[in-house]
């Protein structure tokens, strides 16, 4: 994944005696704000700066407090190492989720989170740029946010390398952009302190300076800044909604766009509760217990003044993304009042969001991958009282039952969906798996596309499945394996290549047809239909599946938050 060094022996000619070797220096570009002359690395294709810091370091007195912009000279930035990573939450320590509980004790070592890579010092930038660039390039920007369920994930995780290539190959070469955020404790504590302080989402207020910065230097780098898409998957690509809905709707900066167009893999609305409802004062609460901190009269100055071994394994102790929870997350964007003014759905609703073009998609089988960890769940019985008590607070039982009733049988309704009575790894696996995959990524995205076609009819849109991992056991097109295919292009099938050229095409001119040679993308609002990708080929498919789960869950979505 990684380039070579930026530093590279010049040749010796055989005629020339033996001398000290000499040293190429590598690219360097002097940026604005602030000011500071970033040295990169450079491979045979691609120009790369990593970890250029964007804040001062959030930690000490500015943990768990909004992102500050560097105010001074950075002086020479050595950009070309590996980007520290913020604090990962990779498994809840919490004793109760035996035996992933173990194992996340040992991944908060601090010996673990240094080889790691992790640390608090994180806010950094990568840039990726064809060799070549210049800063009269005004290349097309693509922003890529990172999933990981809002608790872990880095920069370090995604090298653009194989993207910017490929768009060169294509004739359409892009600059690639990767922003660090905090996550996790860290980047998305709840509860009513936080409110009060004025310190919620600060992970989706780091992403938004992450964007200020590339508004105020990435023309440097050859980049045009009019011309930005923000690019996410799973938590990424809920981000990329929220970035649209922050501060209902006002994406400027400066006076301008801080971007034109979104692209969301696998992730949009995600109605939830505010900073301060009972499920998240319960994760503030449990924070402050096993920091130590429930005694002292100021529980969040506390937090804070805490070394960072005793905050992180506290902020750990809560339900985490891979476990019998699944999606009922502790940590996620919530309504704050300020940033995030109401739930990301009444937001859509009443049109208070940027009104850029966008693409959002799913993979077919989103839920099976969080749906490994229920195996005690037999029964439509259990299950009713597992979102009861891990989800739908709001719902009432009758509620519930209504929902799991609309899918009917594992043969039609269970995923991995199109695999009749296979692959149910459990007696309700395959049932739980659509569930999941339907209210988290699929049948949400339906809805934000219809909400968003009605407001808003003369903004296009368009929207696709990815069914290319069908046939794999028991996950099926799981979610997260859009990595592989889109982002790093792994398999050079048709589904990568396709997909590609659609993305790099909107990218350039907001309409992933354009100076395109695969078929015609039609666009949502019209017909209603997705592009199915497929591993060697796409089809269109009518955006009507399911209709009587989404029936329930537009009729419901005010009983449904998390």
């Amino acid at each position: 994944m990684k380039t070579s060094l930026f530093l590279s022996l010049l040749p010796l000619t055989l005629a020339a005696p033996a001398a000290p070797v000499e040293r190429q220096a590598g690219p360097t570009v002097v940026i604005p704000s602030p000011a500071a002359t970033v040295i990169g690395k450079s491979s045979s294709s691609i120009e790369t700066f990593n970890g250029i810091p964007f804040a001062k370091p959030p930690t000490g007195s500015l943990r768990l407090k909004p992102p500050q912009p560097l105010t001074s000279s950075l002086g020479t930035v050595t950009a070309t190492g590996t980007p520290k990573a913020c604090p990962q939450f990779f498994f809840s320590i919490d004793e109760n989720n035996f035996p992933t509980n173990v194992i996340g004790q040992v991944l908060n070592l601090p010996l673990f989170q240094t080889v790691t890579n992790a640390g608090e010092d994180c806010l950094t930038i990568n840039v990726q740029r064809p060799a070549g660039t210049t800063s009269s390039s005004k290349l097309p920007v693509l922003f890529w946010i990172f999933g990981g369920g809002f608790e872990l994930g880095s920069t370090q995780m995604y090298d653009g390398t194989s993207l910017v290539n490929e768009s060169v190959s294509q004739g359409k070469p892009i600059i690639f952009v990767a922003v660090n955020h905090r996550v996790g404790g860290f980047g998305f504590l709840p509860g009513k302190e936080i409110l009060a302080d004025g310190s919620a989402n600060l992970g989706l207020l780091d992403q938004r300076l992450g964007l200020q910065w590339v508004a105020d230097n990435i023309a440097s780098f050859g980049g045009d800044p009019s011309k930005v898409t923000i690019w996410g998957e799973s938590a990424g690509a809920i981000s990329v909604l929220d970035q649209m809905a922050l501060y209902d709707g006002d994406n400027t900066y400066k006076g301008k766009p801080l971007f034109r167009g979104g692209i969301m893999n696998s992730g949009s609305i995600v109605p939830a509760d505010p900073v301060d409802c009972p499920k998240g004062q319960i994760v503030y609460d449990t924070v402050v217990k096993n920091a130590g901190c429930a005694g002292s009269s100021d529980t969040l100055a506390c937090l804070r003044s805490v070394d960072y071994s005793t905050y992180l394994n506290a902020a750990n102790s809560v339900p985490g993304l891979l476990s019998y929870s699944g999606v009922a997350l502790s940590y996620l964007p919530r309504p704050d009042g300020k940033a995030l003014t109401d739930s990301p759905d009444a937001l859509i609703t009443a049109g208070k969001y940027a009104k850029v073009p966008f693409i959002v998609g799913d993979q077919e089988d989103e839920g099976t991958l969080f749906a490994l960890f229920q195996s005690n769940i037999s029964t439509t019985q259990q299950m009713s009282k597992y979102f009861q008590d891990y989800y739908f607070h709001s719902a009432t039982p009758a509620q519930i039952d209504e929902l799991i009733s609309t899918y009917q049988t594992i043969t039609d309704d269970g995923s991995p969906f199109r695999t009749l009575i296979l692959n149910n790894w459990y007696p309700q696996f395959k049932r739980l798996a659509a569930i999941f995959g339907d209210l988290t990524f699929t049948l949400t995205r339906r809805a934000f596309l219809e909400v968003a076609s009605s407001v808003n009819p003369n903004v296009k849109s368009w929207s696709y499945l990815s069914s290319y991992d069908y046939g794999t056991p028991i996950l099926g097109t799981f979610h997260g394996s859009d990595l592989l295919q889109v982002f790093y292009g792994i398999l050079p099938n048709y589904a990568a290549k396709s997909i590609r050229s659609y993305y790099f095409s909107f990218v350039y001119d907001l309409d992933p047809n354009s100076n395109n040679d695969y078929q015609d993308w039609p666009q949502w609002s019209g017909d209603r239909q997705l592009m199915q990708f497929n591993a060697n080929n796409a089809n269109l498919l009518k955006d009507d599946f399911r209709s009587d789960s989404y029936k329930f869950l537009t009729a419901n979505v005010g009983s449904l938050h998390i």
